[in-house]
């Protein structure tokens, strides 16, 4: 953990507080989409699809780019920055959490009324961590795989897309019949694609984004 842990913003509250935050959502869509043509490494983002053959290091840099701890944790301190400001444009409250796993930096922010950062189906909070990449990014120069949480949503979001991975696994092994999921983004198609490779049998992605798809096939 860094300086960055457990910082609490200051905002308060005012009478004008939801539209402050609806406005705020909408200029962080704003700003995603605007800034989608420079982030020239955004396609790694579906480094989280190219791995259907399992191999969790397809989505990595070369070893010769991997970043040290120091360098991560640089990439962590750059964002909870970025993401703390953000809360402050929002008015919002939020504890902000660091750390490294593997090869990527995650910060995470916690508190009780972040569902504003989240939007349906995760799409709020895939838009900001495009965002504080690309704020990463600008400042390193170098391309990032930090991970952003609000409020736990990834990780109960992982819990609910591996036991659905495994559901379908069991009923493609019980009836021999390929079965389509629904559209799924990047990040939760991974964990299928997992899923299903720990119940032994094979899946892999069909369509164009948003509908892309995770489908599982029976072995053989």
């Amino acid at each position: 953990m860094s300086q960055h842990d457990d910082v609490v913003t200051d905002g308060g509250s005012s009478p004008d507080a939801t539209t402050d935050q609806s406005a705020a959502d909408g200029e962080v869509r704003a700003q995603a989409a605007d800034v989608e043509d420079d982030l020239e490494y955004a396609e790694a983002d579906d480094e989280d699809d190219e791995f259907e053959d399992g191999d969790d290091d397809a989505e990595l840099p070369a070893p010769e780019e991997r970043r040290s701890v120091r360098d991560l944790e640089l990439e962590g301190e750059i964002a909870a920055d970025y993401i703390e400001g953000l809360l402050d444009v929002a008015d919002l409250d939020g504890d902000i959490d660091m750390d490294v796993e593997g090869d990527r930096a995650v910060v995470s922010v916690v508190g009780a009324t972040l569902d504003e950062l989240v939007g349906r189906r995760g799409e709020v909070l895939e838009a900001l961590q495009e965002l504080t990449r690309l704020a990463v990014h600008q400042r390193t120069g170098n391309r990032t795989r930090m991970m952003l949480d609000v409020g736990g949503y990834r990780q109960r979001r992982r819990a609910e897309l591996a036991e659905a991975g495994q559901e379908a696994a069991e009923e493609v092994r019980r009836t021999g019949q390929p079965k389509k999921l629904w559209p799924m983004n990047p990040f939760e198609r991974k964990i299928v694609h997992d899923a299903v490779a720990a119940a032994g049998l094979r899946s892999e992605s069909e369509g164009e984004e948003p509908d892309r798809r995770v489908v599982v096939l029976p072995v053989g």
